[in-house]
C-alpha cells in the first residue's frame, strides 16, 4: 500500500477494501430481518384464522359433523366441566367419567335441565385396575360417540421433589392422567374409526413443552398427553378422526357464576371452553385461547436454562 500521510486517507483505504464484506453482512441482515418479518406475518395470520374467524362465522352443527355423544374423562376438572357444558349447548349428549361422581352430579343435572340433553355418570377409578373398563364399555355401548375429551388431573399440581412423592401419589398421577386418557380413548375410538368421523381432544397444559422443576411426574404426564395426541393424529386422521392437543396456560378454577374473573389472560373455564371448541377441526395442536397462544409463543423463545432458573426461583417463594 502507498505511504499515507493522514489517518483519514488510511481509513478510506481500509473501508474501500472491506466494502464487499460490509455489503455481504448487510445482505445477510436484510434476509434475516425479512425471514423474521415473514414468520411474524405468518403467526399473525394463523392467530386470526384460528381464534377469530371461526367465532365470526355461523355456528357449526357438531352433532352432524362428529356425532351425538361425548365421553368426558377427568370430568371433575373445571375445564372438563366447562367443555362438557359447551358441547351440551350444541346439542351433544354427555357421558361424564370421574373417580367420584358426587363431584360432577351438579354438572350432569345442569346439562340435562339447561340444555335438554342426556347426561350419564360413570364412576371409574383407574387406580383399581382394568376392571373399571366394563362400566365405561357398558355406557358407550352402541352409541354414536363423536367426542372423546380427556382432561389432565391437576389435583397434584404443587411443587414437590420427586422423592418427596409417595408411591401412592405417583401411582395416582399416572393412572388418572396417562392410563385414563389412553384406555378411554381405546374404548371409544373403534366406533369412531368405523364411522369415519369423530374427535379426540386431550387437554394438558403449556408445561408439556418444557421440563418443569419439582413437577417431574405431572410434567411428564402433560408431555405424554401432547405426544399421544400428535401420534394419534397421524394414525387415525386419514380415517376421519380429528385429534387435537389442547395446551392451555393458566385457567381460573372459579365457576361460571362467580363474580369478578381473573382477567383476559387467566379466563374462567366457560370462557376458555367456548374459545377452545371453536378451534376444533382447525388446529391439531393449540392453546385454544388467543392470549394463551401469544404467551406460549413467547415461552418458546425462552432458553431452557432460563426457564428452569425461573422455576427454581418461583419454588423458593412458594
Amino acid at each position: 500500500m502507498a505511504a499515507v500521510d493522514s489517518f483519514q486517507f488510511l481509513y478510506r483505504e481500509i473501508a474501500r477494501s472491506c466494502s464487499c464484506y460490509v455489503e455481504t453482512l448487510a445482505l445477510v441482515g436484510a434476509l434475516y430481518t425479512a425471514s423474521k418479518a415473514a414468520v411474524l406475518v405468518r403467526d399473525c395470520y394463523s392467530l386470526v384464522r384460528l381464534h377469530f374467524i371461526p367465532r365470526l362465522v355461523h355456528p357449526r352443527d357438531l352433532v352432524h359433523q362428529y356425532g351425538k355423544w361425548a365421553v368426558i374423562s377427568g370430568a371433575s376438572e373445571a375445564i372438563a366441566k366447562a367443555y362438557a357444558e359447551e358441547l351440551a349447548r350444541h346439542g351433544v349428549c354427555i357421558i361424564l367419567i370421574s373417580p367420584d361422581v358426587r363431584s360432577v352430579n351438579d354438572v350432569a343435572k345442569s346439562i340435562s335441565d339447561v340444555h335438554g340433553v342426556e347426561a350419564i355418570l360413570v364412576e371409574a377409578d383407574f387406580t383399581h385396575g382394568l376392571s373399571v373398563c366394563k362400566p365405561i364399555k357398558d355406557a358407550i355401548g352402541d352409541k354414536d360417540i363423536g367426542f372423546v375429551v380427556n382432561c389432565l388431573d391437576s389435583s397434584h399440581n404443587v411443587f414437590r421433589d420427586f422423592l418427596d412423592l409417595s408411591e401412592g401419589t405417583v401411582w395416582h398421577i399416572l393412572n388418572n392422567n396417562v392410563t385414563t386418557a389412553t384406555l378411554v380413548t381405546r374404548l371409544a375410538l373403534p366406533g369412531m374409526a368405523e364411522r369415519q368421523r369423530g374427535a379426540v381432544v386431550n387437554i394438558s397444559s403449556e408445561g408439556c413443552s418444557k421440563p418443569t422443576s419439582r413437577k417431574a411426574v405431572l410434567s411428564a404426564s402433560m408431555a405424554f398427553l401432547d405426544h399421544f395426541s400428535r401420534t394419534l393424529h397421524y394414525e387415525y386422521g386419514h380415517r376421519g378422526v380429528f385429534v387435537q392437543s389442547l395446551i392451555p396456560c393458566r385457567v381460573t378454577s372459579k365457576g361460571e357464576g362467580d363474580l369478578g374473573g381473573a382477567g383476559w389472560l387467566v379466563p374462567q373455564p366457560h370462557v376458555y371452553a367456548r374459545h377452545a371448541l371453536s378451534t376444533l377441526g382447525i388446529s391439531h395442536r393449540t392453546t385454544g385461547y388467543w392470549p394463551h397462544t401469544i404467551q406460549f409463543r413467547l415461552m418458546q423463545c425462552i432458553p431452557e436454562w432460563i426457564w428452569m432458573l425461573g422455576h427454581r426461583l418461583l419454588c423458593r417463594t412458594t
